[in-house]
């Protein structure tokens, strides 16, 4: 008899995964990197995020990370903006997000112990925007 092995699924399949989507540099001595994770809950549900890492270039010409913003899209809409981010390509509206808005954002808690609550808020509604901006019309 040959071997054989099967498995029963159910209703609900999610695989994760973590994918980059998109390289810049906004600006002299300063690039980022933006990562598109799919994660699963417990009852197998996806769950998206946004990963913004900034770097900046060193005395030696290498780049350090100097930030890292991880973004965990809540909202339906944000949910189906950053899935969208791993199936198309990065439009020309959220590379404007990202260049003009999260980047500077992100720049601006550079060596920031303990961020406030304003720079948090303006980097989460700089996310939220560019998870937005992907959602197609």
């Amino acid at each position: 008899m040959p071997e054989i092995s099967v498995t029963a699924i159910g209703a609900k399949q999610c695989k994760p995964f973590i994918l980059e989507v998109f390289v810049a540099s906004p600006e002299a001595g300063y690039k980022f990197e933006l990562l598109v994770e799919k994660a699963c809950s417990i009852d197998n549900d996806p769950l998206w995020k946004l990963v913004f890492d900034l770097y900046k270039k060193n005395a030696a010409g290498t780049f350090d990370q100097i930030v890292h913003v991880s973004f965990r899209a809540v909202d339906p809409k944000e949910r189906q903006g950053v899935e969208s981010m791993s199936v198309n390509p990065i439009s020309f509206e959220t590379a404007k997000v990202l260049v003009n808005e999260v980047h500077p954002a992100a720049k601006a808690i550079d060596g920031v112990a303990n961020p406030t609550d304003a720079q948090k808020a303006e980097l989460h509604a700089a996310m939220s925007k560019a998870a937005l901006s992907a959602v197609e019309v």
